[in-house]
């Protein structure tokens, strides 16, 4: 199927998809602020630059896009129609890339908790599940 959007559509369409400061991120950071939580953004010294740590609990939280990131039996991991083979082949990577991440962190003593971005559609929700998981 050919693209319905020019070559420079495309990019710009691309260009505008952010990987810091997505609205789910910063719901997270929203929910985990109110609940009394201190956090860093973005630490680069670990393992996958984690959306949120929470160094007092030796813990991460990745915000994950569900397409981005694949996750399973969501209507948001769709694959394009167009260039099929190379989404297929990016999002596998990506995964690869975020299971070997959060093995070396759970390595060096991290636990790591993975927000998907459909589940901030319930903010009540997630917000008792991050307690449950931070606390624990």
């Amino acid at each position: 199927m050919v693209d319905s959007l020019t070559k420079e559509q495309r990019s710009w369409n691309m260009g505008r998809v952010r990987s810091k400061d997505t609205k789910a991120e910063l719901l997270v950071r929203s929910i985990l602020h109110r609940n009394g939580y201190r956090f860093r953004l973005h630490k680069k010294g670990l393992p996958g630059k984690p959306d949120i740590v929470l160094a007092k609990y030796q813990t991460v939280v990745f915000v994950h896009g569900c397409f981005w990131h694949r996750h399973k039996r969501c209507p948001d991991a769709t694959v394009p129609k167009s260039n099929t083979e190379f989404w297929v082949q990016k999002f596998a990577q990506n995964v690869k890339r975020d299971k070997a991440n959060q093995k070396v962190l759970r390595k060096l003593g991290w636990e790591v908790i993975i927000v998907w971005e459909c589940e901030t559609a319930k903010p009540d929700r997630l917000a008792v599940r991050l307690r449950r998981k931070i606390e624990s």
